[in-house]
């Protein structure tokens, strides 16, 4: 069988890491981007109907939207990384049972121009 090779499989992405790359893709641009666009920017030995699935995954989980401006089959990402970044720790937070000791861990492991750039948010913030 052609593409069964060693190589083939070393070069195997997990879901969570093609939907990844496929957000990079959308992120990196202004405008929405159809699938064969999306395949080109991450690699065109990724299957067209892989990129398809993932897309549609991303969009059952409302991390994408179809675009409604004539592009038919165009899409662009829902939120901006920052967003879905902040989103995600949110929710890492209300699963533990005790997001104290979850965020005391986090801010921790900060670097000094993260935790620099913390301090000055929260001063903004009056806190």
């Amino acid at each position: 069988m052609a593409g069964t090779g060693s190589r083939g499989r070393a070069e195997r992405r997990g879901a969570g890491e093609l939907e990844s790359a496929v957000l990079a893709a959308l992120w990196a641009t202004e405008r929405p981007l159809t699938p064969a666009e999306i395949q080109q920017d991450i690699g065109g030995a990724l299957a067209y109907n892989t990129v398809h699935t993932i897309l549609k995954r991303l969009y059952d989980k409302g991390l994408v939207l179809r675009d409604a401006d004539g592009r038919r089959g165009a899409y662009r990402p829902a939120k901006n990384a920052a967003e879905l970044t902040a989103q995600a720790m949110h929710a890492a937070l209300d699963r533990g049972p005790d997001p104290i000791a979850a965020l005391r861990h986090f801010v921790t492991g900060l670097s000094t121009e993260e935790e620099r750039a913390l301090r000055a948010l929260l001063a903004e913030e009056g806190l």
